[in-house]
């Protein structure tokens, strides 16, 4: 059999708030593989939704069904598109559809993860501690229900984009509409003090569950955009953690990445407190550069950005029956 590269579409961009982290997400990635022994095809997103073959400023524009064409040609699917449009699995769906693998979770996961109200619920069916919440809507927000101190955050946003810490009640109205502004659906719940800590996990075609080192972010106020992107946030791992403590971390978070039915790689994002860990979000589709929080935990762990990449692609190969092994005979 002649050998065959496998062929890998990595997607970047999409409509929601987080376009540009997704583009760089999608840039560094394709960067990685391109060492590799890998066919990259790469698409974006443009934040109109109209996709490219390339980039959106420069690449060659697509009709929707040539971009899916271009997708079932693919031996498999790099998906790096967060938030809505991407990773609430608006993108799992179109590769399933065209009948291609695609690294991370599917339709179900997506969707329940990004919504942060069903997370919440889905967590304390598990016996897990969250936050006390109460969901807003435009027709029912209830701003006489509210008490300081409190943060108000869009249910399926993403990228901590229109998430505000509330001190005082005169700030309430800001907070609400920038949080409206993203979506019909706002989460405001009571502020929870203790340490950030995130928790990878990476599902296996085998059953096995590979948690890497926990990260803390170090910083002041709320883990807001301006903090994340601005550097002003200290990312530390493996975070300083007790045994009992890191026992019960990993624990927590591998029982939600498998009552969601999560594949590939996820965050999951805590809080821990004096008296334990508080279930913050969890991330299907999480940053992918080389700084970001995933492939950092995993290189303390020794998985480099690129092997973490190739691990994932050829893990979706594997559980569609077609092992890289397979192609390259």
């Amino acid at each position: 059999m002649t050998p065959t590269t496998p062929r890998v579409a990595v997607v970047g961009g999409g409509t929601s708030s987080e376009h540009e982290v997704s583009l760089a997400s999608a840039a560094a990635a394709a960067d990685a593989l391109r060492d590799g022994d890998w066919d990259l095809v790469p698409l974006t997103i443009a934040p109109d939704g109209t996709w490219y073959l390339g980039g959106f400023a420069g690449g060659h524009r697509l009709e929707l069904a040539d971009a899916v064409g271009i997708l079932s040609g693919c031996d498999v699917v790099l998906p790096l598109v967060h938030g809505r449009g991407g990773e609430d699995g608006t993108l799992a769906a179109l590769c399933e559809l065209a009948g291609v693998p695609h690294v991370g979770s599917g339709v179900g996961a997506g969707a329940i993860a990004m919504d942060k109200w069903t997370t919440k619920l889905v967590a304390g069916a598990l016996g897990l501690r969250v936050a006390p919440g109460r969901l807003l809507t435009r027709a029912d927000q209830a701003r006489d229900r509210v008490t300081p101190p409190v943060v108000v955050k869009p249910v399926s946003g993403g990228s901590s984009h229109g998430v505000t810490l509330v001190r005082r009640r005169e700030d309430l109205d800001g907070a609400l509409t920038a949080a409206f502004a993203l979506d019909d659906r706002v989460l405001v719940e009571e502020l929870v003090v203790g340490r950030e800590v995130d928790v990878a996990v990476l599902g296996r075609p085998d059953g096995s569950r590979v948690v890497a080192p926990a990260l803390e972010i170090v910083c002041e106020g709320v883990f807001d955009a301006g903090a994340k992107y601005g550097g002003h946030a200290d990312f530390r791992v493996p975070a300083v953690l007790g045994a009992g403590q890191r026992t019960e971390l990993e624990d927590a978070a591998v029982r939600v990445y498998d009552a969601l039915g999560c594949r590939g790689v996820a965050r999951i994002d805590f809080f821990l407190t004096a008296t334990g860990p508080v279930l913050n979000e969890v991330n299907t589709i999480p940053g992918f550069t080389p700084a970001s929080q995933v492939p950092r935990m995993f290189a303390a762990a020794g998985t480099s950005y690129a092997q973490l990449l190739t691990m994932l692609l050829e893990d979706a190969l594997l559980e569609a029956g077609r092992p890289v092994a397979v192609l390259q005979r």
